[in-house]
């Protein structure tokens, strides 16, 4: 079988998977905290048809000869840009305004987000959508109290809220987590990420806002996608043209087949 149908094949196989990573960000591109995905792609192994040659015995040296056999998938990539802000007065809407990232804790295990929509449980603990409980500087819960009148959270991080007395608390202070490479965390769903060995977690990933370069909190505020419509569109008219090329070129492969069978009528 010719080698350029198999090539086609693996070019059609990428742009699918390139659509797929597409359509998963213009879908969250309203998604509060969401990081875009990117693709890469990289050639397959090629076949050696005359290897290189040095120079000698009165002649120059000749390069291999090699025809390639196909693109694979390289790589895919989340990009940690910062997202657009959008103002929701909204006391427990927190958006970090630098690097860093919420640490929430379900069962023991620590995730991470950027997503900062957090609610008040029965227990007056904060936590996200999921029910994971928004951990402190240093560990723990941030409980606010059945008595308090009111709460506010400082750029620090700092939780304090005023009792019926009008005497001013303090709750404590929300923990953010710094990565060297926040493209090595893991997607596990509901905006979270989970660490890996790849990620590097910079100190004990519950220092509050400022330390080892995070960022400060702003409240009543949430970041949202970092997705560009018109960047993924542009990348979608590229990858369904890719795949219309490949196409023809499983198309014309097929007709030189068809050619060499018809040679025996």
């Amino acid at each position: 079988m010719l080698r350029s149908m198999y090539a086609g094949i693996s070019g059609m196989k990428n742009s699918q998977t390139k659509l797929d990573v597409i359509g998963n960000n213009i879908a969250n591109v309203n998604t509060s905290g969401y990081k875009k995905s990117n693709i890469n792609f990289q050639d397959m192994l090629s076949q050696t048809t005359s290897a290189a040659q040095g120079p000698g015995n009165g002649r120059g040296g000749i390069n291999a000869s090699q025809v390639g056999l196909g693109s694979q998938e390289g790589a895919i990539s989340n990009t940690h840009t910062p997202g657009s802000r959008q103002t929701t007065n909204n006391p427990l809407d927190f958006a970090i305004q630098g690097d860093g990232m919420f640490v929430v804790q379900d069962g023991g295990t620590n995730y991470y987000t950027r997503a900062g929509n957090f609610y008040l449980d029965a227990g007056g603990n904060i936590v996200n959508a999921n029910g994971y409980y928004l951990q402190a500087e240093g560990g723990g819960n941030l409980t606010i109290p059945e008595n308090a009148e009111s709460f506010s959270v400082q750029p620090d991080g700092t939780v304090t809220y005023t009792d019926a007395d009008e005497n001013t608390e303090e709750v404590g202070q929300i923990a953010l987590a710094k990565f060297s490479n926040p493209a090595g965390l893991e997607k596990i769903g509901g905006s979270l990420y989970a660490a890996t060995n790849n990620a590097g977690l910079v100190g004990t990933g519950l220092e509050g806002p400022g330390a080892n370069g995070t960022g400060e909190i702003i409240s009543g505020a949430l970041e949202m996608s970092n997705v560009d419509l018109s960047e993924e569109f542009t990348e979608m008219i590229t990858a369904q043209r890719s795949f219309q090329a490949n196409t023809r070129i499983i198309t014309t492969s097929d007709e030189i087949l068809q050619e060499l069978v018809n040679l025996k009528r």
